[in-house]
């Protein structure tokens, strides 16, 4: 029985494939850019040596890239719903009912508590040294939580529940009595 399958494609390139060497000239992936420049930088302040010093080193400076990516990767996660909750709020229309209001409250208080804990949330992050930079995560965090409070904000407004028009503040108005007199009598 043959060991090798018969419908196999081996997708692994060899540096004697004919694309190797094209591939090798194209940029890196985003994600990877970051990845080998910190290999880069490892490398330029001596590499993976030999001494004890230089392996805590290396591994404190990984161990803060990656609290670093996974920081930026819970910051953008609002991101992500706020295309969930949108489509959901679509969905729901545009009249008044129990589905409607709870997607509409959901899109509006889920952002205000992942705001008003954003303290909680990248401490996990936090270095005590103060090695790991989270202020542009903490901003990007901020930023994606305001676009999905906005959202549900517009969809409140959609709903009428907003008063957005000059009838919706009528009862603040105040009307003058009209003091006219006329000479007929009432009736």
């Amino acid at each position: 029985m043959d060991l090798q399958r018969r419908w196999s494609i081996d997708l692994n390139l060899r540096e004697q494939d004919v694309g190797y060497s094209l591939l090798q000239q194209r940029q890196a992936p985003i994600g990877l850019r970051r990845v080998s420049a910190f290999e880069k930088q490892i490398d330029s302040e001596g590499g993976m040596g030999s001494r004890t010093g230089d392996k805590s080193s290396s591994s404190a400076m990984a161990l803060v890239a990656k609290k670093k990516a996974r920081a930026m990767s819970v910051a953008t996660s609002p991101g992500k719903q706020i295309l969930m909750n949108g489509f959901m709020m679509y969905m729901s229309g545009k009249t008044l009912n129990i589905f409607s209001i709870s997607v509409t409250s959901m899109a509006l208080m889920n952002p205000l508590k992942s705001i008003f804990t954003m303290g909680n949330t990248f401490r996990q992050f936090e270095d005590p040294d103060g090695k790991v930079d989270l202020q542009m995560a903490k901003l990007i965090f901020l930023a994606m939580n305001l676009v999905w409070f906005g959202v549900g904000l517009y969809k409140m407004g959609t709903m009428r529940l907003l008063p957005t028009t000059s009838a919706d503040w009528s009862g603040y108005i105040v009307w003058k009595e009209l003091l006219e007199t006329s000479s007929i009598p009432p009736s």
